[in-house]
């Protein structure tokens, strides 16, 4: 790709997490070209359709998760820590991204299918966390990789509720909750 093509993606990127995280499923694409400065033309000669943007976006947010779990796996021998760490730091990566909160909402199956290796991707990284802290005794042996895409997709939905003053709520106090029910001995998990 020229320079100034990948200049026009990356203005194109981040034009779309500033409107996605402003309207959210509404978000159009002549919006994001203008804000990215470019014509229409060149937005749709990078992203056919918007399910290809939106997919590209999960993509880039989840390469990032699977990048981190992969060196607190590999940096961090303590496996509860680690693992809760790196939920807590994608969490406040979440409420500090609107548009990340909000994607969800957008993603449709062909967006998700252009996210599908890295998905692969993260999911393994994730499994080796959480086998390495069941190895250690220190989660539930009931966890799997899916629970933590529903306490991250909920995470984000009340992180979005919360901004747009629909729903006013603590999401930390609830990850916190969520971990707790994870983890084996915790005295409030019950186990």
């Amino acid at each position: 790709m020229r320079a100034d093509a990948r200049r026009n993606r990356e203005r194109i990127l981040i034009a779309a997490r500033e409107t996605f995280a402003e309207y959210g499923v509404d978000a159009q694409m002549d919006e994001i070209a203008r804000r990215a400065g470019v014509g229409v033309g060149t937005l749709y000669r990078h992203f056919p359709t918007k399910d290809k943007l939106v997919g590209e976006l999960i993509r880039i947010k989840l390469t990032d998760f699977a990048v981190r779990a992969r060196a607190k796996f590999e940096e961090d021998d303590r496996p509860w820590e680690s693992f809760a760490e790196l939920l807590r730091e994608q969490a406040e990566i979440a409420a500090r991204d609107a548009s990340q909160q909000r994607m969800i909402f957008a993603m449709t199956h062909e967006a998700l299918e252009q996210a599908l290796p890295t998905i692969t991707e993260l999911t393994a990284a994730m499994q080796a966390l959480i086998d390495r802290a069941k190895a250690a005794g220190k989660v539930r042996e009931d966890l799997v990789v899916d629970d933590i895409r529903t306490l991250m997709c909920g995470l984000g939905s009340i992180m979005a509720a919360d901004a747009l003053g629909v729903m006013p709520y603590d999401w930390r106090r609830h990850l916190e909750f969520m971990l707790a029910g994870m983890r084996v001995g915790c005295p409030d998990s019950g186990a």
